[in-house]
């Protein structure tokens, strides 16, 4: 047996990534800038081991359905091809947050994964090339494997399958002072995947092209006032990139608000009305992330804690990439 295990943490979008390029590999349509959060995480171990027939993966301590056991074979499949390695894996992985709700598990699940998979094969890799591994799964893990601000380019409109597509780190965790509030609206999974929900919106939504057109701008936007460290002009951008994904992907017919995430949208924007910079992003899925100051966090806090729906409030700041745990904390 070679095992390890990797713990990594989720990132929230601030330039969204929402849709791919046509063709294999997993590419993105459009840049993303993230921010990985301290506060939740993903805790992965992987055991590579002669004596098991097939792959076996739990996922917060229940056997993993049919399409999460395809989507982690592959990547086990890459390590595999890579190592010389035919040994079949066991996974056994665990959230401190809801799965597949909307919350990127999908991110520190895959980022977690293939740093403990490919450091349990003995491939010699570095941070860029495992992120890469994690992005052929999930392009939003592979901005997991760095911590504070963290980029991932688009892929090229002619590129092939083979390319190699890290995410890179673009600024510190410290570079902006930032604390980012989960309201959490739903403890289940969500009905529509992401990726289906991005091949809906990019085959069926009047406003795929234009999201197409105007995503990398935004995102170029966002960018520059990231690094000028202006709060307010990040967080309006954020804001305009989340509302612009959604607007699309509602157009097609791929809705992932509730109730309470159109109500805590307006306490945000309330909240703005009466001083507080405050704006709000959401991934797919219902939960609104909201992006404060420190010094504002108790007062968003207080406000978003009144709205009906809101079951509870998890507060992140800029944290760490992936790591690896040492051979003493394998124990399950």
């Amino acid at each position: 047996m070679s095992e390890a295990v990797a713990v990594a943490h989720p990132n929230v979008a601030l330039s969204k990534y929402w849709g791919k390029r046509p063709g294999g590999g997993n590419f993105p349509a459009v840049p993303s800038l993230s921010v990985t959060l301290a506060g939740l995480a993903t805790r992965t171990h992987v055991t590579f081991d002669s004596a098991l027939d097939r792959d076996r993966v739990v996922l917060d301590g229940e056997p993993a359905d049919e399409r999460t056991l395809a989507r982690v074979g592959e990547l086990l499949n890459r390590v595999r091809t890579a190592a010389s390695d035919s040994r079949r894996a066991e996974v056994v992985s665990r959230n401190d947050f809801p799965t597949a709700s909307g919350l990127a598990s999908s991110a520190s699940g895959f980022a977690a994964l293939a740093l403990a998979a490919s450091s349990a094969a003995g491939l010699d890799w570095d941070r860029a090339r495992v992120s890469d591994l994690a992005r052929r799964s999930s392009a939003s893990a592979a901005r997991s494997l760095f911590g504070g601000f963290v980029e991932l380019a688009a892929g090229a409109a002619d590129g092939d399958e083979a390319a190699i597509l890290p995410a890179e780190p673009l600024a510190p965790a410290e570079h902006l002072p930032l604390v980012v509030l989960v309201c959490v609206t739903a403890e289940g999974p969500k009905a529509v995947s992401s990726s289906e929900g991005m091949r809906i919106t990019m085959a069926r939504s009047p406003y795929a092209a234009s999201w197409l057109e105007k995503a990398p701008q935004m995102h170029l936007r966002l960018r520059q006032a990231l690094l000028a460290r202006d709060f307010a002009g990040m967080g309006e951008l954020a804001e305009a990139s989340s509302l612009a994904m959604h607007g699309s992907a509602i157009a097609a017919g791929v809705t992932y608000w509730v109730g309470a995430t159109i109500d805590a949208l307006a306490q945000v924007r309330s909240l703005r009305s009466a001083g507080t910079l405050a704006f709000a992003t959401v991934d797919a899925g219902p939960h609104v992330k909201v992006l404060v100051q420190p010094g504002d966090a108790p007062r968003a806090r207080a406000t978003m804690e009144r709205v009906a729906g809101i079951k509870r409030i998890i507060e992140a700041r800029p944290g760490a990439g992936a790591r690896c745990e040492p051979e003493a904390a394998k124990g399950r």
